[in-house]
């Protein structure tokens, strides 16, 4: 048995990792990279295995940076099925059309310029076709079921609490009269968020493979999210400004669309009116609707039972049509805008941050992680000047970072997860999913805890599995 990391190791982009048991390649997860525009292009257009070899696929959430390169994976020959929940198979079927209809905009708006320029054009990564096709391939499974992968290999679905449908994957490989149990746990939520259930706690593995987004920090209490959002509001209210907050399709719209509804609804805020300027959000929100069962009992007790729907409320729109959106850019009062993608990479937050960047009364309210040469990382890091779709902007909002909103597990919970093993079965650890200071910083711990056999792999990494 062998285990290779290819995407997602000391960096939290395009997670990829292949297990080789029994003669049998099963893939974990198929993310799109995201970072500098070359070396993205690069490692998603180029696999780094003979796709056509890669027998199994299973997926353990619906975030792009683990689900997105999937159509190029079967575009370049996979033929195998796709295990994921069945609501991580309801948002990849929106959520890669989205990827590939953003992608095609995206290309046609920069092929504009380097048509001026006289430059060669670019090309989307994939189609609507190539997300057909790839969804073909999927096949639902529910939590807490074992269901056959492939020869030797069998695995189920552990609540991850990361995001709707997210899961921890639990894997029993025979080879060779030999039984291991590999947990993969894909991006672990936080206890007590809003909305979705906590992980599942774990207490049995040989191996584990490990996210290390937040290995080295800690978040603020999450009491504390709705009392730091109603201050940015308010703040941003008084200088007459807008609040444009860049926020991942799913989960976190939704977290602060619920939040918002709170704060309104006990007078916290001011009524301003609040925008969903997303096709993919509001798609996705449809999908939150149709799996309530895997909300905690909060919210079911809260809005379900009062039969209140926890994601609309008087104040809030939900923007489809792309004209509707622009003439978010003509208005002059104060007003909310949230708006894709998270990492602002792509879509139409880049149209936001251009309209609205260099105004000081405005605010960018950051509240996801960014990733390492993205833009909303040089925007955590409040750089003076910024391109955006090639141009300069000179950055004059204030830019306000609330890490309490997070959906990862920060380093106690992270700890706290890992220390649930047996040490005395525990053979090995590996940390991915983490820019480098992050990963070592959980690797530390986890070896302060007693465990021995923790790894941090560089990309291309292959480990025996015994």
């Amino acid at each position: 048995m062998k285990a290779q990391f290819f995407g997602a190791v000391r960096t939290v982009t395009g997670t990829m990792h292949r297990l080789q048991i029994n003669n049998r390649q099963v893939l974990l997860d198929c993310g799109l990279y995201q970072g500098r525009r070359k070396e993205a292009e690069e490692r998603n257009r180029h696999l780094p295995f003979p796709a056509d070899k890669i027998d199994s696929m299973i997926l353990s959430h619906a975030h792009i940076d683990h689900s997105g390169n999937i159509p190029s994976l079967v575009h370049s020959g996979f033929d195998g099925n796709i295990f994921a929940t069945f609501a991580t198979r309801d948002l990849c079927e929106i959520m890669l059309l989205d990827s590939a209809h953003i992608q095609e905009l995206d290309a046609k708006f920069v092929n504009k310029r380097h048509q001026r320029h006289g430059d060669l054009p670019v090309q989307p990564l994939y189609n609507a076709k190539d997300v057909v096709d790839a969804m073909q391939h999927f096949t639902g499974q529910t939590y807490n079921r074992w269901f056959f992968v492939t020869n030797g290999i069998k695995a189920k679905f552990l609540n991850a609490g990361h995001i709707l449908g997210a899961a921890q994957i639990e894997i029993e490989a025979q080879e060779d009269g030999t039984t291991n149990l590999i947990i993969f746990s894909g991006d672990l939520g936080r206890r007590n968020l809003p909305i979705l259930r906590d992980p599942e706690p774990i207490h049995e593995a040989d191996y584990l493979i490990i996210e290390s987004t937040y290995g080295g920090r800690l978040h603020d209490p999450i009491e504390q999210a709705n009392e730091k959002l109603a201050k940015v509001i308010h703040d941003t209210v008084a200088r007459g400004g807008k609040i444009i907050v860049p926020a991942f399709s799913v989960g976190r719209t939704q977290e602060l669309v619920y939040s918002l509804h709170q704060l309104l609804d006990e007078g916290r805020i001011p009524p301003i009116p609040i925008f969903v300027d997303s096709p993919l959000s509001t798609n996705v929100t449809e999908i939150f609707r149709l799996h309530s069962d895997l909300f905690d009992q909060e919210t079911i007790e809260q809005f379900i039972h009062n039969h209140e729907d926890p994601f609309g409320f008087g104040l809030l729109t939900y923007i489809r049509d792309l004209e509707d959106s622009k003439k978010l850019n003509d208005m002059n009062e104060p007003c909310i805008i949230i708006s894709a993608s998270g990492m602002c990479e792509a879509g139409r937050i880049l149209h936001h941050l251009r309209n609205n960047i260099e105004n000081p009364r405005n605010t960018i309210l950051i509240v996801g992680f960014m990733a390492a040469d993205t833009l909303g990382k040089k925007l955590v890091d409040r750089w003076d000047k910024v391109k955006i779709f090639g141009e300069e902007y000179t950055r004059r909002a204030e830019v306000v970072v609330l890490n309490t909103f997070s959906a990862h597990a920060d380093r106690n919970d992270l700890l706290r997860y890992v220390g649930n093993f047996d040490q005395e079965r525990m053979k090995g650890i590996f940390c991915v999913h983490g820019d480098e200071d992050q990963t070592y910083a959980l690797v530390e711990g986890i070896k302060e805890l007693g465990f021995r056999q923790v790894f941090a792999p560089i990309a291309g990494e292959e480990f025996d599995l015994p």
